[in-house]
């Protein structure tokens, strides 16, 4: 199925929870709302025809001047050989997000990647913690308007470089 026949009848199905098709083929796919993408996760995994049961990638990306954190989400289905890319637009001042973790079992460390270096919450996720960095970070690294601290725990981030000019 063309990711056009897969937006038609994920747009049938949820209506004005689902923006326009954009992109072109393993890119195409469509903005889903922060709170509906599990449902939408759910449905698109289980429902005869479309049945995507991988979810190959699931990434964060920092929009600043358009005040956003994007949720990217690249879904494939083995029987059908389709691709599909939902995208969830989430403010950068509380960015939260509906997880599928209950939908594909390795969106768990993939969204608490997310979390940790974009600062995105994932409503629901059995054990939402950093992954990368440590407890106590300040920040989200990932972030475009992210400063590196000079020193944590005594311990200074930077150095020179090894490598001469």
């Amino acid at each position: 199925m063309d990711p056009a026949a897969i937006y038609t009848r994920v747009r049938e199905r949820f209506g004005d929870a689902i923006g326009e098709l954009t992109g072109s083929g393993r890119t195409a796919g469509c903005t889903v709302a922060p709170a509906r993408v599990a449902e939408v996760a759910a449905w698109l995994r289980h429902e005869p025809g479309l049945a995507f049961d991988c979810l190959s990638t699931l990434a964060g990306v920092d929009y600043p001047k358009r005040n956003v954190i994007q949720v990217v989400y690249v879904l494939y289905s083995y029987r059908a050989r389709h691709w599909f890319t939902l995208r969830v637009d989430a403010p950068r001042d509380d960015p939260r997000v509906a997880s599928v973790s209950g939908v594909w079992s390795a969106a768990e460390w993939h969204e608490r990647e997310v979390f940790d270096l974009l600062g995105v919450h994932f409503d629901g996720h059995p054990d939402l913690r950093r992954l990368l960095m440590p407890e106590d970070w300040p920040g989200h690294p990932l972030r475009k308007d992210f400063v590196e601290p000079e020193e944590y725990h005594g311990i200074r981030t930077s150095r020179e470089s090894l490598l001469k000019a």
